[in-house]
């Protein structure tokens, strides 16, 4: 599965990185919302993770820019470090799949992206 990681805490990203690629997906990592709209359209991925706070642009915002582009349904997971309810409902209101609030395990993570990787679906 293809994943584009938006992430601009070094350390979680390489975290994710690290993690995903173990999983065995092909992983292209962005440290701003602007970097990561660039590469969405480039690498169009199977699933987007993105922070909610990040330089130029939100993870809001980029939960509208995948849902506008690919309406059929490229899934996001949103990462946050806040556990405000009200952004978590505006996450899911852009279209958010889904919500993991840090700090998470890394098999959390692995659980929450097999729940989306259509090549295991039978």
């Amino acid at each position: 599965m293809k994943i584009l990681v938006a992430e601009d805490d070094q350390l979680m990203l390489k975290m994710l990185e690290f993690r995903l690629k173990k999983d065995g997906h092909e992983v292209i990592v962005t440290h701003d919302g602007r970097e990561a709209l660039e590469k969405i359209n480039d690498f169009q991925p199977d699933l987007v993770i993105t922070d909610i706070m990040m330089p130029y642009l939100s993870g809001l915002e980029i939960i509208g820019a995948v849902k506008k582009k690919y309406p059929t349904g490229t899934p996001v997971i949103i990462l946050s470090g806040m556990g405000q309810e009200n952004v978590v409902l505006e996450a899911f209101q852009l279209g958010a799949d889904d919500y993991i609030t840090k700090p998470f395990s890394p098999n959390e993570l692995s659980v929450r992206v097999r729940r989306f990787d259509v090549s295991l679906v039978k």
